[in-house]
């Protein structure tokens, strides 16, 4: 029933979050593929809405990247190349850098004890199979960022996490990597606990620089 949403604005803000976060969970989660066509009816018919909300989701989530709305096509799931991969995580370490540069100053021992728990967490999940390893590793990294308080930096950040999301669980499900991930983060804590800004910057940098070229090969058309 339309009417039920465009007759009160805050429902249908509210509708258009709820629609917006549904779908953005799934292409997180890799459950839509590169090229897959979103259908308005069907997504609203899972929620439980009129298909406008989901329209004004559809917006939203391309203008993150996630999708492509297309004439002839309606939405249809973005996919990245190889250069857009290389490109996110060249403005990721640029940025995350940054971020840790600007958060050194309230890095104390409390919150170093922090990224360790951060950190065995990970390892766990790594260790278990379980796709958690995602979810914690993003944690871990979102831990640091947030004590930059920049808000907008917070965005920009979390918004690019979101995009190699589903390109981080298929690594996860076809690598070792995590086994050796304790390894390199526990150099970024380090790097922390150094107390020297640039040299925790720099540290941040290579580690997200590392990884590109080992997910590259799951953003391969060959796949």
């Amino acid at each position: 029933m339309p009417a039920k949403f465009s007759a009160d604005p805050h429902m249908s803000a509210t509708a258009e979050e709820e629609a917006y976060r549904h779908v953005q969970r799934a292409l997180r989660l890799g459950h839509y593929k590169p090229g897959d066509r979103l259908i308005p009816e069907e997504i609203a018919a899972e929620i439980g809405m009129s298909r406008m909300p989901v329209r004004e989701a559809f917006r939203r989530l391309a203008s993150d990247g996630l999708v492509v709305l297309r004439p002839n096509r309606g939405c249809v799931v973005a996919g990245l190349t190889v250069d857009e991969l290389y490109e996110i995580f060249e403005i990721r370490s640029v940025l995350e850098g940054l971020a840790v540069r600007l958060a050194m100053p309230r890095i104390d021992e409390e919150e170093l004890e922090e990224f360790e728990r951060l950190l065995d967490r990970m390892e766990r999940a790594g260790r278990s199979g379980s796709s958690d390893w995602v979810v914690r590793h993003q944690e871990f990294h979102g831990r640091i960022c947030a004590l930059s308080l920049r808000p907008k930096l917070i965005h920009q950040i979390s918004a690019l996490h979101v995009v190699i999301e589903p390109y981080m669980r298929l690594w996860f499900d076809d690598s070792d990597k995590p086994h050796s991930a304790r390894e390199e983060h526990a150099a970024v804590i380090a790097a922390l606990r150094s107390g020297d800004e640039r040299h925790a910057e720099q540290v941040m940098q290579d580690h997200i620089l590392g990884t590109a070229p080992m997910l590259a090969e799951f953003v391969s058309p060959s796949r």
